[in-house]
């Protein structure tokens, strides 16, 4: 018996041992310490960074000198990520945290910053400048500018930008005039830029010209010197995950607003994208095509050809709109799709961005001063461009098996660790910044900093904020 009572005790004693030693539990931060950080970081941000309720990539520590595509003139904002409307999401993950209105006024400055650089043609450029004599504006909708009337739908800049005012002007139950009233034009700007055969344009300036819906063929195999079109950017485009960011756009709007114009939109968004499926043997899709269907060149190091992070992209829209519409149609071009694309696979689970018609030769291209020529080889590649792409195909099947089965695979929600939101709080310094250090690579925007530089960045700002707000909102 007192072998057995001590055996007990000895079990007991261990329990209570590794219950006190599990990592993290002692220090799990406070609801206390969270709202605080945040609050912290963002006076931070919003006092000393904000300039006109917008941001830049990038700040030197001393907020001296502003970074987009390029070094920033001192009036001048970012819409592409991760600029302005990307950290306005994170003022309303805080909001939606806390409900501390002082984030929703944050929200507000943020989306009159993009109020005043909607252009004329119902979306954004790259770039918004509020200084009319700077030469860097364009045709805003206030007047306030001048310039091209070229909304953009590639990188996501329009399409954030509409994201993050159709929730803000939510925030805001409906109540600003001047938000909403931006976000409904750019809603109609939005699908007038739609082609009849649901493809999207790179850029427009107004409702876009009718053509007959048609199947993707191949180009002539004089394709290195034919298709080369001066005004690209009007031409039905894929490029730059072009197919999931407006498929992501309108069905958020039509999660809003419940509106069936755009569940129609999505709908066409799909059958563009299963009429853009090259024919066999390379059923696979390109990065833009002309109104006859045909792959063709864009930039100069862009060519008509395969095009591996594309192709990727648009099965996975296809997947996301079968489950939106109900309707397995959109799942049909995935098996011949894939098949094609695992025998294309390069080693480390790669894929190239380009494969050449025909021979499925990867193709790249080498760089002296402002020319590029194609080669096959791989060695010499310039720097400002991603020639391959991470091989996305086992999670792609694994996603098609599960649509095919009448699941949704894309329900799962990020979570974020106490281990995780104690060491963004230990990061932040005195002042409430998350500073950055430079490994000596580009970044975003082509900017380059030495290694070791101490730099300032809204996506890691608004990184942090998001990942604090979902775990205050995960321990309430």
């Amino acid at each position: 018996m007192i072998l057995f009572l001590r055996h007990l005790i000895s079990i007991f004693l261990f329990a209570l041992f590794c219950k006190m030693a599990v990592p993290g539990n002692a220090a799990d931060p406070t609801k206390k310490e969270v709202v605080e950080t945040i609050a912290k970081a963002t006076a931070y941000f919003t006092k000393h960074v904000e300039k006109h309720g917008g941001y830049v990539y990038f700040y030197s520590l001393d907020l001296s000198t502003r970074y987009g595509e390029g070094i920033a003139q001192p009036d001048q904002i970012w819409v592409q990520a991760p600029g302005t409307p990307y950290v306005g999401m994170a003022y309303l993950a805080a909001w939606e945290a806390t409900r501390d209105p002082q984030y929703l006024k944050a929200v507000e400055r943020v989306a009159l910053a993009l109020v005043y650089g909607q252009l004329k043609s119902g979306g954004w450029t790259n770039s918004i400048s509020f200084s009319p004599a700077s030469g860097r504006t364009a045709a805003y909708r206030n007047g306030m500018g001048t310039g091209r009337n070229y909304s953009t739908w590639d990188d996501g800049i329009s399409q954030l930008a509409i994201r993050f005012l159709l929730k803000a002007d939510v925030a805001l139950e409906h109540k600003h005039p001047k938000i909403n009233d931006s976000l409904n034009y750019a809603l109609s700007a939005m699908l007038a830029s739609q082609f009849p055969n649901g493809a999207f344009p790179q850029g427009w300036q107004g409702k876009v010209a009718e053509y007959p819906a048609k199947n993707a063929t191949l180009p002539s195999e004089r394709w290195r010197t034919e298709g080369k079109i001066k005004n690209y950017w009007d031409l039905y485009t894929l490029n730059d995950n072009l197919a999931s960011q407006m498929f992501h756009t309108l069905n958020e709007v039509y999660q809003q607003t419940q509106d069936k114009k755009y569940l129609q939109a999505i709908q066409q968004l799909g059958n563009f994208l299963i009429c853009a499926q090259l024919p066999a043997p390379q059923p696979a899709w390109a990065q833009q095509y002309n109104y006859e269907m045909v792959p063709v060149w864009a930039r100069k190091f862009e060519p008509p050809a395969i095009a591996g992070s594309e192709s990727q992209d648009v099965i996975e829209t296809l997947l996301r709109i079968s489950i939106v519409t109900q309707d397995k149609k959109y799942l049909e071009p995935f098996p011949k799709a894939l098949k094609y694309l695992q025998s294309v696979e390069l080693p480390d689970q790669l894929l190239a961005r380009y494969y050449e018609f025909g021979t499925n030769k990867p193709l790249y291209f080498v760089r002296t001063g402002n020319l590029y020529e194609l080669t096959y080889k791989d060695d010499q590649l310039p720097s400002h461009y991603g020639w391959k792409t991470r091989s996305k195909l086992k999670n792609l099947q694994q996603l098609y098996e599960q649509c095919s089965a009448g699941k949704n695979p894309f329900l799962s929600s990020k979570r974020v660790t106490a281990m995780d939101a104690q060491k963004l709080i230990k990061n932040l310094d005195s002042q409430g910044r998350w500073v950055d250090v430079a490994n000596g690579e580009q970044l975003v925007g082509q900017t380059k900093m030495a290694k070791g530089t101490v730099y300032l960045s809204s996506e890691t700002f608004a990184d942090n904020i998001n990942k604090l707000a979902t775990y205050l909102k995960s321990i309430d």
